[in-house]
């Protein structure tokens, strides 16, 4: 079974907010989950952002895999794992980018 960690929606009509859950990628969004681990309220200034980081590193160890919305939400609410994992992806792409590159420049 994939498990994702993702946010489901709540609120009002055009006044969200969202649950950030661990549920299994085949439900649907706002359908069946595992456990609610935090929540995050995009319309106050600043947006608020309440996540059990102990859980979600749980739930990370056992390989579930966090959206890239919610790996933001993540970093911000203090899960240090997921910050330098984030930069070393992105190293990783820049450095296959450049290399796809430089292959393009070269068959031209």
């Amino acid at each position: 079974m994939a498990v994702k960690i993702r946010l489901m929606r709540m609120g009002m009509k055009k006044a969200p907010t969202y649950r950030v859950v661990v549920a299994d990628s085949r439900s649907p969004r706002d359908g069946r989950f595992i456990e609610n681990i935090g929540t995050y309220i995009p319309d106050t200034e600043p947006s608020r952002v309440e996540i059990d980081a102990d859980k979600a590193r749980a739930w990370l160890a056992k390989g579930a895999q966090p959206t890239e919305a919610v790996t933001n939400l993540l970093i911000i609410a203090g899960v240090e794992e997921l910050a330098e994992k984030k930069a070393a992806t992105k190293a990783k792409r820049a450095k296959q980018h450049a290399a796809a590159a430089t292959t393009k420049k070269r068959s031209s």
